[in-house]
C-alpha cells in the first residue's frame, strides 16, 4: 500500500463530501480514505459496489446509513460494513461535520471514481443544472461498472448505460475528456 496523504482533497459541492485518500495501492489492494461530510450532506444516490466491500468507521459526528433494508445510525467508534453487491446510502443528519474512515476492498478504480464524481458535480453546479446530463451519467456508469451499480435492475441499467454512452461518444467525439478530475 502507498501512503497518499499528499494527494489533494476531493470536494463534491453537491453532496457536501470532502474526501482525502489516505492509502492507495493497486486495484487488488485496500483503498483507505477519509470522508468529511457536511451537516445535511449525503451521498447523491443509493448504489451498490458489485465486487467491493466498504467499511465505514465513524470517527466524529453522526452518520445515518441504509444498508439493504436496514436503517441505522452510527456515532464515534461505530463501524458499518457493506458487503459486495449490497445497496446502500448514507447521510449526515447531525449539526456538525461527520468524519469517517472508509476502507474499500478491493480498491479497483475507486479513487478515480471518487475524483470523477466530484468533477462531474462541480461541472453540474457551475452550469446551474439541477440534474446531471444523461450522457454524463451513462459514461460514468459504464466507465466504473466494476465499482458501482444501480440498486434497481443493475443488469438492465448497466446495458442501458452502455448504449447511451456509445451514442454519446458517437455524437460527440471526445465527450469522455470534457471532465477533468
Amino acid at each position: 500500500m502507498v501512503a497518499a496523504a499528499s494527494r489533494p482533497a476531493i470536494v463534491n459541492p453537491l453532496s457536501g463530501e470532502r474526501i482525502t485518500i489516505l492509502q492507495a495501492g493497486g486495484p487488488g489492494d485496500v483503498l483507505v480514505w477519509e470522508l468529511l461530510l457536511a451537516p445535511g450532506g449525503r451521498v447523491p444516490s443509493g448504489h451498490a459496489h458489485p465486487g467491493q466491500e466498504e467499511t465505514f468507521t465513524v470517527r466524529e459526528g453522526c452518520m445515518r446509513f441504509r444498508v439493504g433494508r436496514r436503517r441505522l445510525t452510527a456515532g464515534p467508534g461505530d463501524t458499518v460494513v457493506v458487503a459486495p453487491g449490497t445497496s446502500h446510502h448514507f447521510a449526515n443528519p447531525g449539526r456538525v461535520p461527520a468524519r469517517v474512515e472508509v476502507r474499500t476492498s478491493p480498491a479497483l478504480a475507486m479513487a478515480d471514481l471518487l475524483e470523477t464524481a466530484a468533477a462531474l458535480a462541480r461541472e453540474q453546479r457551475a452550469a446551474g443544472r439541477a440534474l446531471p446530463r444523461l450522457a454524463d451519467v451513462a459514461l460514468f456508469m459504464r466507465d466504473f461498472e466494476a465499482e458501482v451499480a444501480s440498486p434497481i435492475a443493475p443488469g438492465l441499467m448497466r446495458r442501458g448505460a452502455r448504449v447511451i454512452a456509445a451514442v454519446a461518444e458517437w455524437r460527440r467525439p471526445g465527450i469522455r475528456n470534457h471532465v477533468t478530475p
